[in-house]
This record gives structure tokens, sequence and C-alpha cells, in this order.
């Protein structure tokens, strides 16, 4: 009998200060370890965006956190592609030579690379993206003109035929708080990531196709004491060259499964969630649960939430590492009682008698 794909769907929430996963693409090594031991890696632009770092895993899928919930959910499902056509949004309020930047990234893209963009299009009027701080610690935000947004989506799927989109919006620069400081210095949350993720569940819900997003600031003073983690962000005047290469390949997202083809992919086919063991109170986690898929929970990854599984009467393995959790998968891919790699087991125990009673 011919064995299944075995798919694995990898978590690391946005904005909540992940130790592996909560800076400049940092937990890209942990989806490749998996991405090369499983037939399909799902997981979202916070985990593979590395800034200018990116690295082509051709089993993986780059699904928006808004497309990732409804997938999740059962509502979508997610449709591979050899490639999409990227439409670029370029917020209004964007400087001249900073547009100019961007402009050249996607340039790049196209020569560089083979990327297939449209023509891009500029707001009609300036986003306004303002950055908040909940008081977990995780980041948020809010954009003063959504409606912009969704106009400028609507003009590059209509009129120039894109099939996702990359949106750059101008964000605060804050280049003297404290927040930023601790982030560069590898600790405490992305206080942009919040807001980014605002952005591009708004263009998803409305429209139902892939979109990231990539912030435009202002470069930063040189500073030899940045972590490594940190350290993708301090590479150039971009974010862009990461989201344009995960949107080149993102899956197109399927509504009804009445619609599927061969090759489609739908939540109960997932056989494994990895997520951090303090932030599980996901729309996405929470769904996965009720579904056949063994949910690890990572302990190592330390978040600002306290959400463990258990709270939410989720049932998890629990691993101290995400080498640990690397060894469950392929135990289980095996058809391995996890139980039976460890140096205790205790022995089976009768199960008690009981009556029906009518």
């Amino acid at each position: 009998m011919k064995q299944r794909p075995y798919n694995v769907v990898l978590i690391v929430p946005t904005g909540v200060g992940a130790s592996i996963g909560g800076y400049a693409g940092d937990a890209l090594p942990v989806a490749k370890a998996i991405a090369s031991i499983s037939a399909r890696l799902i997981t979202h632009p916070n985990v593979l965006n590395g800034a200018q770092l990116y690295w082509n895993l051709p089993n993986t899928y780059y699904v928006e956190g808004f497309g990732l919930d409804k997938f999740a959910n059962l509502c979508w499902g997610l449709r591979p592609v050899n490639r999409n056509r990227v439409g670029l949004i370029l917020d209004s309020a964007i400087e001249p030579e900073l547009r100019w930047r961007h402009l050249q990234v996607a340039d790049a893209a196209r020569a560089t690379l083979g990327l297939n963009l449209t023509d891009y299009v500029l707001t009609d009027a300036p986003l306004n993206v303002q950055l908040r701080t909940a008081r977990s610690g995780a980041s948020w935000g809010t954009i003063g003109n959504p409606d912009s947004l969704l106009r400028a989506a609507e003009r590059l799927i209509k009129q120039a035929g894109a099939e996702a989109i990359a949106v750059v919006a101008r964000f605060p620069d804050d280049m003297e708080t404290q927040a930023l400081q601790d982030y560069r210095h590898g600790s405490g949350v992305d206080h942009l990531a919040g807001a980014e993720a605002i952005v591009s569940h708004l263009i998803v819900r409305h429209f139902r196709i892939p979109c990231a997003h990539a912030p435009a600031l202002k470069p930063l003073p040189v500073d030899p004491d940045i972590s490594p983690r940190a350290a993708a962000e301090e590479l150039g005047y971009t974010f862009l060259p990461c989201v344009l290469v995960g949107l080149a390949r993102a899956p197109q997202f399927i509504v009804g499964q009445n619609r599927a083809l061969p090759g489609d992919i739908w939540a109960e086919e997932v056989n494994a969630v990895v997520i951090p063991a303090t932030a599980c109170g996901s729309s996405a986690i929470l769904s996965f649960s009720n579904l056949k898929a063994k949910i690890i929970a990572v302990e190592e990854n330390q978040t600002q939430m306290q959400v463990p599984p258990e709270k939410l009467g989720i049932k998890a393995i629990r691993v101290n590492s995400y080498l640990e959790a690397l060894g469950v998968i392929v135990a289980d891919r095996a058809g391995i009682d996890e139980n039976a790699l460890r140096p205790y087991m205790s022995s089976l125990h009768c199960l008690s008698q009981t009556s029906d009673k009518l």
C-alpha cells in the first residue's frame, strides 16, 4: 500500500516576541529542517521572511496568516502553483528616494530571479500605519486608510491580472525607542510585526489571494552589537526581496471542496502542527486541535504569551526543542510511538469493566 504524504504545519505567531521566529527570518532554519523530513511543509511569512535573505524550499507553502486560519478551519484549501503573477502596492507616503529603492528591488527580482511582476500601483492616499503594543507585550497596529489599500489591490487584480499582492507600507520611524534597541540586540518584541499582519489580513480576507507585506523604513545607523537573529534586517534599504520570492509560488486559495483538483491540500491531510508551547491560542491552532493532526508544543521557544495547550483543552506532545520536535515527526512518519524512544515506559493497565445502563 502506498504511503500517504506526510504534511506538517509550522506556526510561530507574529509579534509575540518568540525567542525563535520573533526576529528577521530566524525560524527559517527550523523550516528547512522540517521541510527535509516532510512531504509538504505549510507555514506563514513570519517564518520564511528574512528581509533580503530567503531560501528556496520547493515543498514548502507560503501561506498568509488569515489564509492559514481559514485553511485550518476547513473553509479554504490550498492549490500549489508553478508561479504567480505578483502585483506590487506602494504606499503613497513613501518618500521618492525610498520608493525608488523598492522599485529597484522589484526590477531586480524580475531580471535576476525571473519573477513575474505586474506594473505597480501607488495608493491614492497615505495608508497611515500606526503601531501599538498590547498589555501582554505583543505588537499590533492600525491602518488609517484601509479603503485606499483595498482600491489599490482591486486595480492590480482587475487591470493587471495580479494573482498575488505584495504591499510596501510606510511605517513610523522610531529609531530612538527602547523597544527597537531591545529588538536589535536580541530581546523584546518585533514592534512592526503586528501591524504588518493587519495589512496582509485585509487583502486576503477581501480578495482571497496570497498577500504579504514589507515595511518601508529609513535605514538604521550601524550598530556593532546587533544580535545575529536581527541582523538580516540590517543589510540594506528594503525588506521586500523575501516577500516577492515567497509570493511567487504561494499556493492559491480554494473556497469549497467541490472545486478540488488532484494535488490540492486540505487541513484534514495535515499530520503534525508545530507551535511554541506558550502561544497556543490562535484560531489555526484551535482548529487543528479538533482534527487528527498531532500538536507538538516546543517549550524552548518562549513568547510574551501565556497560553499553553492544557489551558485550552488541547492535547499536545510537549518537547523541549525543535530538535526534539524533528525526532517526534520522524518517529510518527515511521509509525513508531515516540514513547518507545524514551528510556522508561509504563506497563499496560487493564481497562475497568463497566456495564451500560439504559
